[in-house]
């Protein structure tokens, strides 16, 4: 047997910038064992199955980093996506998928593709000894929904962030954004996920469900344009709509094959 697999550029319209996931669709799930194997040997920062769903959504989706199943992740679900209009010949304007943070879906907009994902409103928190030190740069505020999230002072602190990746990975929760307003976006942001096996992921769609709450408030506008300061860079689109976050990306497709030894 083999499985087919996709590898696309999430949150950008050319190869070699945004985030690269694998895509993985499966006739019926495999181990557990098994998935997290081949997401290792990817060695992406998330891996997306999908399988057809018996329920009301379309497919059930999964996530996994080279070293663990996370619950949320918006650059391998544009990915799947992606993978579904474009190789898959999916017909409907819209994909639902069931997942461990509830039910997502994806749409064919203008401006590529829209996620509906749910929202997480970060609550501020102490900020812990030794964070700045951690960071090289001093934090205006701290605050933690499923990451953490410092706000810094401009664009080029978090551009200037040389994070230790030992003292970020000791922290409790998913991981780490550093934010700020943006020069030529509404806000700027780095993710960093090291005890997830990411050291610092290059455009994150879940850490946008806290970013576009926090900046919607500060700025006080539903709509942001919002920008990801990693090596390669990406950009995408936020709506704050309620309990529920819209982040409108590209996606381009680099490479496709078969895995034929698992």
């Amino acid at each position: 047997m083999t499985l087919p697999i996709f590898q696309v550029d999430a949150f950008t319209d050319e190869v070699f910038s945004g985030n690269p996931a694998a895509v993985v669709p499966l006739d019926k799930w495999l181990p557990d064992a098994v998935l997290q194997s081949i997401a290792a040997e990817n060695n992406l920062a998330e891996t997306a199955f999908f399988v057809a769903s018996k329920d009301a959504a379309d497919f059930e989706l999964r996530w996994f980093t080279p070293t663990v199943e996370i619950d949320l992740c918006g650059h391998a679900t544009l990915a799947s996506a992606f993978v579904l209009f474009t190789q898959l010949e999916w017909q409907r304007p819209v994909i639902h998928f069931s997942s461990q943070s509830g039910s997502l879906s994806v749409k064919q907009s203008a401006g590529g593709y829209t996620l509906d994902f749910p929202a997480r409103v970060a609550q501020p928190v102490a900020l812990p000894d030794g964070l700045e030190a951690a960071l090289g740069q001093p934090v205006k505020s701290f605050s933690k929904a499923v990451a953490f999230m410092a706000v810094l002072e401009d664009e080029a602190a978090v551009r200037a962030v040389t994070p230790d990746f030992d003292y970020i990975s000791k922290l409790d929760g998913d991981g780490l954004i550093v934010t700020a307003p943006g020069d030529h976006s509404d806000c700027v942001s780095r993710y960093f996920a090291p005890a997830c096996g990411i050291d610092e992921d290059p455009v994150t769609g879940g850490a946008h469900c806290t970013l576009a709450p926090y900046w919607a408030g500060q700025l006080s506008k539903t709509g942001l344009h919002a920008r990801q300061a990693s090596a390669r860079g990406g950009e995408m689109f936020v709506e704050v709509d309620g309990d529920r976050v819209k982040m409108t990306g590209k996606a381009v497709l680099f490479m496709n094959g078969f895995i034929i030894n698992y």
